[in-house]
């Protein structure tokens, strides 16, 4: 009865869906390494994420709704932050991870997901008079703190995920669209306005070269071409397992973590990519089918907030690897190496799953209460 009872309450087809891409990247990982370092610790992290998982699925959440729990979690992962620059390791020229030994902890990873809380909370309440231009303003003075922690660290890469992760969730709450994109035209005003009248001819040069880096293909697009040699000599089937020259030969950099899709694709080809995107696809549409069910607004918007998070990871790493975003040391959901991005996700999987289960024993007065933005 218990054994049952414990199937029965995990949503095994989101996991059907993700294990096949952590299979993905660990077959990848193993195809090049001299030693299996990487591929061995990636298994330990697997299966500690999926305990995550799995225990997180069995708790009730409720408790993440409740204001001075997120203003804790906020206040306490914004001053890891902080203390990064004091504490954190330097890591391709950011400092952004803690190192505790045995393994390095990365918080701008966690705060995304705090974040999503803490706008879903947000958002939930306010949702009757959410078109009034102060709820932009206000979600994004919450948004501005991890953004500009993690801008200086600098990586640049995780600050673009949390600004899009606010834009995601302020364009699906209901803010009103004409006054979040009046905000974002004072940013591309400002920013033109430093372009023309402060930025200096080198700084100009080092943001084209980073926006578009295959123009220095012999200095800062080096990754970038590689890359999307390795994609284009793919084909339509791929080089076979093991047989990636621009892994194998060294020539394509980063190929455990942000280049992991771009040393897939070589040994893969286009047919092993489409189905790599396609379970992906898969995930963000389980991931969305869970949140429209969700008892309450706060749900829901967790729920959206999670497959923008997602989303957004997919699309911009993948769009380093083929050449048409810039290179910004973003990992590949579930595929890429690493311990903190592999937690966080399936704990946000977990809450989701969570929420799932206990959608049906919310209670009346709550959603009342949540109406009325009491």
């Amino acid at each position: 009865m218990g054994e049952k009872y414990f199937f029965n309450k995990i949503d095994w087809a989101l996991i059907a869906f993700v294990l096949p891409i952590l299979g993905a990247g660990l077959l990848t990982m193993n195809s090049f390494s001299g030693d299996s370092s990487y591929f061995t610790r990636q298994i330990y992290w697997i299966i500690f994420s999926l305990i995550i998982f799995v225990v997180f699925s069995f708790i009730d959440f409720s408790f993440l709704k409740k204001t001075n729990i997120l203003v804790f979690l906020f206040l306490a992962f914004s001053g890891l932050l902080a203390i990064l620059f004091f504490l954190g390791q330097i890591s391709h020229g950011a400092q952004s991870w803690f190192d505790l030994g045995g393994f390095s902890f990365q918080p701008s990873d966690v705060m995304k997901l705090v974040l999503i809380l803490v706008l879903s909370k947000y958002f939930s309440r306010r949702h009757i008079e959410i078109a009034n231009i102060k709820h932009i303003i206000i979600s994004g003075l919450y948004t501005l703190v991890p953004f500009v922690l993690v801008l200086l660290q600098p990586d640049f890469g995780s600050a673009m995920i949390i600004f899009l992760i606010w834009f995601g969730m302020a364009l699906v709450s209901g803010i009103s669209k004409r006054h979040l994109f009046l905000v974002f035209g004072i940013g591309v005003l400002a920013i033109s306005i430093l372009w023309v009248s402060v930025f200096q001819m080198y700084q100009k040069e080092r943001i084209i070269n980073f926006l578009n880096p295959l123009t220095d293909i012999h200095g800062s697009g080096y990754n970038a071409y590689q890359s999307t040699i390795a994609v284009g000599s793919g084909k339509l089937l791929g080089k076979d397992v093991g047989f990636g020259t621009q892994s194998r030969l060294k020539f394509l950099p980063e190929y455990e973590t942000d280049f992991v899709f771009s040393a897939f694709a070589e040994e893969w080809g286009f047919v092993g990519s489409l189905f790599i995107l396609l379970l992906f696809s898969f995930v963000i549409w389980k991931v969305l089918l869970i949140s429209i069910v969700g008892a309450t607004n706060f749900e829901i918007l967790f729920g959206l907030g999670v497959a923008i998070f997602f989303s957004s990871h997919i699309i911009i790493n993948i769009g380093m690897n083929i050449g048409i975003l810039p290179v910004t040391g973003i990992t590949l959901p579930f595929m890429s190496y690493g311990g903190s991005h592999l937690v966080t996700e399936f704990a946000a999987l977990g809450i989701l799953s969570s929420m799932k289960r206990y959608s049906r024993a919310a209670h009346r007065d709550e959603m009342k209460n949540e109406f009325l933005g009491i």
